[in-house]
């Protein structure tokens, strides 16, 4: 106990043992939607879903310990929301790669990630894509994933003519998708720590009567995971896709690990006097080790949560809390049966409300609208990427308005060296390479 406490600083930082295994056990619960929303959403990239149970869980262990153990922060890690959608509707269904192909991305991104870390040059990577471009990201995303709920759900359909139509509400998947996202709101409204698991159980035992949820057994070995295992494809490795895709991967996860770590570190007072985050660099080689070794387990870019403000909001202030949310996603790897028995309509239903709170927690408030050079760029950046089903689509519209809007009103000196730099590439992408 003395080891723990001067190692981890649980009595320094007003906190006590007790305290930090609850708030550990808080958060496992706030984020482990993951372990059945990651596998729905990269299956669709041609992986077994069964296998991405078990690559999701270690990936989300191993982040999870880095940042315990090294950071010392009380940070919870697994494979980012929106990452994993650019990773199966960008990479893989609009560009036309493999699996295989994503896998290399995300593992040279981490290794990236990791040296930025290591030598602490983030800025050169923040300063690409302009500031008012970030805060649409999050927002725009959001909407991309609450898009792909709503069609799980079978409430928006294709239509001649008009593109989209209002589904079948009659179905009882979008009736029990409805209720689930009318139920994780009121959960959440209560401040129900775990409520998005909470409300996924209570869409399962509604569709019970209804035949769409079959457990077999309570308890197994977790899928083995060594058809993924280093799978990587790295024949195009020097392509334009691969290094465009790494720099926006790199890029979204920069500023998704940098956001949520401000902002949960901020809920919890653990900012210094200069407005950095304790031990921030450690934050981010913690991160950065999580999404090499989660690309080489088989699963898209690890990140830091934003659920982790659950835990912190139950007393977690130390390294203890992300280890023991670590030590539940150990146990949850042998309830395998329980979480692939989620219904479709449950998995829609927390994706909708995903999103919700991706779009709600985002700086979109940061966008100065009075500024059009600013705002333009930003909303394009934000509708782009939901009605062209690609975040990179949204991201490279939003830096080519940018640069155009601000050359062609005189603003040149608003226009960095990278940003213009990134926007060539992107013309480059849509003029010589037709891609």
């Amino acid at each position: 106990m003395k080891f723990l406490d001067e190692y981890f600083g649980i009595s320094a930082s007003g906190s006590n043992l007790y305290r930090e295994i609850i708030a550990g056990v808080t958060t496992f619960f706030a984020m482990s939607y993951i372990l059945f929303a990651n596998p729905a959403i990269l299956s669709e990239a041609g992986m077994d879903k069964s296998i991405l149970f078990t690559s999701t869980a270690i990936a989300a262990i191993i982040g999870c310990l880095a940042m315990g153990i090294y950071a010392r922060l009380p940070f919870a890690l697994a494979p980012g929301m929106g990452l994993n959608a650019f990773f199966t509707y960008t990479i893989c269904l609009q560009l036309g790669h493999s699996w295989q192909f994503a896998l290399a991305a995300v593992f040279c991104e981490g290794v990236v990630f990791l040296l930025i870390s290591i030598f602490n040059i983030r800025g050169l990577i923040i300063n690409l894509i302009p500031k008012t471009l970030h805060y649409a990201f999050c927002p725009g995303i959001g909407l991309f994933i609450a898009f792909i709920g709503l069609q799980m759900a079978g409430l928006v359909e294709p239509r001649q003519g008009t593109i989209l139509k209002l589904g079948n509400v009659y179905d009882p998947n979008a009736i029990l998708s409805c209720v689930g996202v009318v139920v994780i709101g009121a959960l959440y409204m209560r401040k129900i720590h775990g409520g998005m698991l909470l409300g996924v159980a209570i869409i399962c035992l509604l569709a019970l009567p209804f035949g769409m949820v079959k457990i077999d057994s309570l308890f197994s070995l977790p899928p083995n995971v060594m058809p993924v295992f280093m799978k990587f494809d790295f024949s195009e490795l020097f392509s334009f896709d691969f290094i465009c895709v790494i720099i926006l991967l790199l890029s979204v996860d920069i500023f998704d690990t940098l956001g949520t770590l401000v902002g949960v570190a901020e809920s919890a007072n653990m900012i210094d006097e200069k407005g950095n985050v304790k031990n921030n660099r450690k934050a981010f080689i913690a991160d950065s080790l999580s999404t090499i070794f989660g690309a080489m387990f088989g699963t898209s870019t690890t990140t830091t949560y934003v659920e982790s403000s659950t835990g912190v909001a139950a007393g977690g202030r130390t390294g203890i809390t992300a280890i023991v949310t670590a030590l539940c996603f150990v146990m949850a790897l042998f309830y395998y049966p329980i979480f692939s028995a989620v219904p479709k309509s449950a998995i829609a239903a927390m994706l909708i409300f995903a999103g919700f709170n991706m779009f709600m927690s985002s700086p979109i408030r940061e966008i100065n609208f009075k500024d059009y050079s600013e705002s333009i760029p930003a909303f394009i950046t934000l509708l782009m990427m939901p009605f062209t089903y690609s975040i990179m689509e949204g991201i490279s519209f939003g830096v080519l308005s940018y640069v155009f809007i601000n050359a062609l009103s005189g603003n040149f000196k608003k226009i960095g060296i990278g940003t213009l730099v990134l926007a060539i590439f992107f013309m480059a992408r849509f003029v010589v390479f037709k891609i």
